[in-house]
């Protein structure tokens, strides 16, 4: 008898703990004609996506590089800053738009380098034409989106995020670039960089820099900072443009902090 009344409590426990599941968000696929394949997407919608009285409400969307490493940390930072429920407002409630790695070699750089053994570099323009011609009016199309998006990318992604930055046909609003590869392709980068014109510069930009050790640390320190000067002295005033430099974190460990910090600046005028 007690060995009875053991399994069935043990069955009982069991049996109490599974509930409801938590999603952060769902997977969609979305077919590109531009890269000639079919591209992986996460969404987070915000919590009140789904309530009867926001129906007519759009949200602001933010377009994530590298999906599967940083969609469940940056969904729920945003998740957090734009919470009704602990009435944060740091940020409006926004839709996460994460996409998934295919070759990020090719996606993420817009040049395409020398190298001894073959490579796919250079296809950074035609990924982000995929993302401004055939995946944000898929999401506008699907999703109740507002016309304000923000990029997000880091290490190569980073540089991506410049470089659309830098583009005065980009469609993006504001850009969060952490710890971006500038090493890449430094002269292209500042022949961009000193053709940049008014459209460009009202556009916000947070730029997250790493401490990578002894070895590394004074060259990605210097070109950042140099980077980011030369964008300040030919606008001085008008840029608006920030960069924290994150001693405590490298290069992995850097998106946490910088997430949170630059979608803060990026929506600082947020009520």
């Amino acid at each position: 008898m007690p060995l009875f009344f053991l399994l069935l409590f043990s069955r009982l426990i069991v049996v109490g703990q599974v509930g409801k599941p938590i999603e952060l968000g769902h997977s969609i696929s979305v077919h590109s004609t531009i890269l000639n394949e079919e591209r992986s997407i996460l969404v987070s919608l915000p919590h009140s996506y789904s309530d009867p009285s926001k129906s007519d409400t759009q949200y602001p969307i933010i377009i994530l590089l590298d999906g599967y490493v940083h969609f469940e940390t940056t969904s729920a930072i945003v998740q957090f800053m734009g919470s009704r429920t602990n009435r944060n407002y740091l940020m409006p409630e926004t839709i996460v738009v994460a996409i998934e790695n295919v070759d990020r070699e090719r996606d993420f750089t817009i040049t395409k380098l020398q190298t001894k053994r073959a490579n796919t570099m250079g296809g950074g323009k035609k990924f982000l034409d995929f993302i401004e011609k055939e995946l944000i009016p898929y999401v506008e199309n699907h999703y109740r989106a507002a016309p304000h998006r923000t990029l997000i990318g880091h290490s190569l992604g980073g540089l991506l995020t410049v470089n659309a930055y830098l583009d005065p046909n980009s469609v993006f609003n504001a850009y969060l670039a952490i710890d971006p590869s500038i090493w890449w392709d430094e002269t292209t980068m500042e022949s961009k960089m000193a053709s940049m014109t008014p459209t460009s510069i009202n556009k916000k930009l947070y730029w997250a820099t790493a401490n990578q050790g002894e070895t590394n640390y004074e060259r990605n320190k210097k070109r950042h900072d140099q980077f980011v000067a030369m964008m300040e002295e030919r606008w001085r005033d008008k840029l608006q443009v920030k960069q924290d430099y994150f001693e405590a974190e490298n290069h992995r460990s850097v998106p946490l902090p910088a997430l949170y910090k630059g979608l803060k600046y990026l929506n600082e005028t947020h009520k």
